[in-house]
């Protein structure tokens, strides 16, 4: 069944209700009064959609239009996939059906653009798909007996650059060529938000926010780090300090956290979605460990502002 097709069955959804949601597929679980579970119409549409690049073509035809800002003439795709410019056309009109692009006609020619909104659209209605849009509790709430979070002291800090240079040295984490120095760090991270978790009296990690941008509008918005020591990890040290970062940021009007993590770091991904964190998407080549590229997850997590 064509997307189109899909969209016309859906009972209560319109036209505009389906353009609301290929910019922002959490409004499908409004329009369809979701209640945390995937709701019939909203997995009917998030079907057509994937069903409509169930075909290899019009996955080709899609990249080449989103490689083109300007849009591209049905004569160009045809050219430069090798392929006739009829069954260009018709994959091209499936696209267009399924919202994907739009065409508009320039004298003689049709110029196929892409919908600038699937682009944020197709990404999130994946996450819809695999939950990682579901209303999540805050943190996890079965922590370790034996960690113990408190804020950052003067104190703290020689085991926190410890762990931090033993982070930075086994490459696990970070991608620093080295520790930045207590002063450096004591500019950036943000008072009140300063954390370390200990076990048995020693300090086995510590998380921090410092702020993403300077300008006034966006200082709801913090970089969020969590630093565990060697040896204490998958001990529960992560989720506690976790746990008491978003908590404090709550309660501070930091409506967004951000993290990067390395995808090799599943354990760590999969934490932050455990509190409420969701995958933006993968930076490719962003930064360089030791003379080679490395790609970082991008995840944020929103308040409920």
């Amino acid at each position: 069944m064509q997307p189109s097709i899909i969209i016309d069955m859906m009972a209560g959804m319109t036209s505009t209700d389906v353009t609301r949601v290929i910019a922002d597929p959490l409004q499908a679980s409004e329009i369809g009064e979701g209640t945390g579970s995937l709701e019939v119409a909203d997995a009917a549409l998030y079907a057509g959609w994937f069903a409509c690049l169930g075909e290899p073509t019009r996955v080709r035809l899609l990249h080449q239009v989103a490689g083109a800002p300007a849009g591209v003439t049905i004569g160009e795709l045809a050219e430069a996939l090798g392929i006739g410019q009829p069954t260009v056309s018709h994959h091209v009109r499936k696209l267009a059906d399924a919202g994907f692009v739009t065409m508009h006609k320039e004298g003689t020619s049709t110029i196929v653009s892409v919908n600038s909104a699937c682009c944020v659209g197709l990404p999130q209605a994946a996450d819809a798909v695999m939950g990682l849009l579901a209303q999540r509790p805050c943190c996890p709430e079965d922590l370790p007996a034996d960690v113990t979070v408190r804020p950052m002291s003067d104190g703290d800090w020689d085991a926190v650059l410890r762990i931090y240079g033993d982070e930075i040295a086994t490459r696990t984490g970070e991608s620093e060529p080295c520790a930045p120095t207590r002063d450096e760090l004591d500019r950036e991270w943000l008072p009140g938000h300063r954390w370390v978790a200990e076990v048995d009296g020693t300090v086995v990690g510590w998380a921090a926010l410092s702020s993403a941008s300077r300008r006034d509008h966006a200082h709801g918005v913090a970089e969020a780090e969590i630093c565990v020591a060697q040896g204490m990890r998958e001990r529960g040290v992560g989720k506690s300090l976790l746990r008491a970062q978003v908590i404090a940021a709550d309660e501070d009007g930091v409506w967004t956290l951000q993290t990067s993590i390395f995808p090799s770091d599943r354990a760590a991904i999969a934490l932050h979605h455990s509190s409420g964190f969701r995958t933006v998407g993968v930076r490719e080549r962003i930064v360089q460990v030791d003379g080679q590229w490395r790609d970082t997850v991008l995840l944020e997590r929103r308040a409920a502002v």
